[in-house]
């Protein structure tokens, strides 16, 4: 016996014809929708969805290879008694909706957690930011620039029956030695630094690896050095672990070193492009911030954030290679230079401290999931990395040259310190005009910038407002139009 059932998929450009209309036939078998009965035939099917029949026929012979269907000569394509299973179990599944009302939630949670995060001030960003027209946010790639084929190729590179041994086991507390070997011999060594195998973790990230060093470094009343303004996750991070915060000053050379270092356990600073300002740390600033935590026996945390996309000059050495006391633990990713979908970032460090944060990451997750690890190697490896940070580098210096002239056309007021590129721009804003309320304004028109209030320990003791106008994700054709846009919330009429 047939049914007749109207079939229709919205499909979207950036997946399969196949795969959009396999994933809608296994729903619908599991919504029970055609029952014991047949399903319509290929031609049928494909004049409904308006696609060839071939495709049809694809879908349908993989379904039965996958045991969804079955093929009965001359009747047709068939639900499988296992796929039939499948939806009953799912059938006999409580609904959500039939719960007692008197049930009601639980108000013990509260009282059984550690803190309360809630009270975190965090960088918040449009969930639907690409929907803007003029979308100038921060940490959001462009993506037409990544060179997927690459990506892909390397991908199935890793796939190979002579390589997919080397990931598929579990591999403990280990990292891939080719990705550590890749960071080794094509990102470090261009950062200046020099480390073995044993001296390199790889994580999810560098939040990641902030909060495991958090973990194994801070307790209740440790001083933690961090710049103001500065870098909301890390801040977050150590103050959840219960470090006492030093505010550091910043200035155009990057951090201030100052007295206030000498009751640190440990300085955390962004040197090769600060955040939230973008300045990069002179060498006389390196120099000077090497040899007070020798003279005062703390511990530098570098996070080398944004080294690769210097515009205008060659990047600085990192502090890491300039240090010879081994105080300085050096975090690294590859989030803005790759992909911040990957997470994959790394701790450069003694090798006694790696091998106690390894100790750590073991407990909470073993290691990062070793094929995405193989498949970065690879494509380090292969030259691709180093192509595809040529061509951010040449769309920023694009973006950041021509977001300068037009700031200082319409915004010159709000301009700050010369940086010497990254990916944003820090703006502040004439006294009296709230971050809040500006990009509040903004967004009604269009345009996306973030409020910089949440970069700041203490906004509130600001006699200035800010924001971060980021350039990596919007259309350079766009940003004339942006800039104008927000200059005109500027006007008298408008503050």
């Amino acid at each position: 016996m047939k049914t007749d059932h109207l079939m229709h998929i919205q499909f979207t450009a950036e997946r399969s014809l196949q795969e959009q209309i396999r994933e809608h036939v296994i729903d619908s078998i599991q919504r029970g929708m055609f029952g014991t009965n047949a399903l319509p035939s290929c031609r049928k099917m494909a004049a409904m969805l308006r696609v060839s029949r071939n495709t049809v026929v694809l879908v349908y012979e993989r379904l039965v290879d996958e045991g969804y269907l079955y093929s009965q000569e001359r009747s047709g394509y068939y639900p499988t008694n296992e796929a039939r299973k499948n939806r009953d179990i799912s059938v006999d599944a409580p609904d959500l909706a039939d719960h007692p009302a008197n049930i009601k939630p639980a108000q013990f949670w509260r009282k059984r957690v550690k803190t309360d995060l809630d009270c975190q001030r965090n960088v918040v960003k449009e969930t639907n930011w690409q929907q803007y027209p003029y979308p100038f946010l921060f940490a959001q790639p462009e993506h037409s620039l990544f060179p997927l084929a690459h990506w892909r190729e390397c991908g199935r590179l890793a796939q190979r029956s002579s390589v997919i041994k080397d990931w598929i086991s579990d591999s403990v507390d280990c990292d891939d030695p080719m990705l550590v070997k890749q960071l080794q011999i094509n990102v470090l060594s261009k950062r200046g630094i020099t480390a073995k195998p044993e001296d390199i973790l790889i994580t999810v990230g560098t939040q990641n690896s902030l909060y495991l060093l958090a973990d194994l470094l801070v307790e209740n009343g440790t001083k933690v050095g961090l710049e103001d303004p500065g870098y909301p996750d890390a801040r977050n991070i150590f103050s959840y672990h219960g470090a006492e915060i030093e505010p550091l000053d910043v200035d155009h050379q990057g951090v201030k070193v100052t007295q206030k270092m000498a009751s640190c356990e440990y300085v955390y600073t962004t040197p090769s492009h600060q955040v939230p300002t973008n300045v990069t740390m002179s060498m006389d600033r390196r120099n000077e911030l090497l040899e007070s935590a020798e003279r005062n026996d703390f511990i530098i945390i570098e996070d080398d954030f944004e080294s690769e996309v210097n515009v205008l000059s060659q990047p600085s050495p990192a502090l890491k290679s300039l240090d010879n006391n081994g105080r300085v633990i050096y975090v690294g990713s590859l989030s803005k230079s790759l992909s911040p979908g990957l997470r994959i970032g790394f701790i450069v460090a003694d090798a006694n401290l790696i091998r106690e944060v390894r100790k750590l990451r073991r407990l909470m997750y073993r290691h990062p999931p070793s094929n995405n690890q193989r498949t970065c190697a690879l494509f380090i490896s292969l030259g691709h990395y180093d192509s595809y940070v040529r061509k951010l580098k040449n769309s920023y210096k694009d973006k950041w040259t021509l977001i300068r002239k037009m700031l200082e056309q319409h915004m010159p007021q709000c301009i700050t310190d010369e940086t010497l590129g990254g990916s944003s721009f820090w703006l502040r804003l004439p006294k009296g005009v709230k971050a809040e309320i500006f990009a509040l304004k903004a967004r009604e028109m269009g345009v996306l910038v973030e409020p910089g209030d949440v970069h700041f320990m203490h906004p509130e003791r600001e006699s200035y407002a800010y924001i971060r106008m980021g350039f990596s994700a919007i259309d350079i054709a766009m940003i004339p139009a942006g800039i104008e846009k927000l200059a005109s919330i500027l006007e008298p009429e408008h503050v």
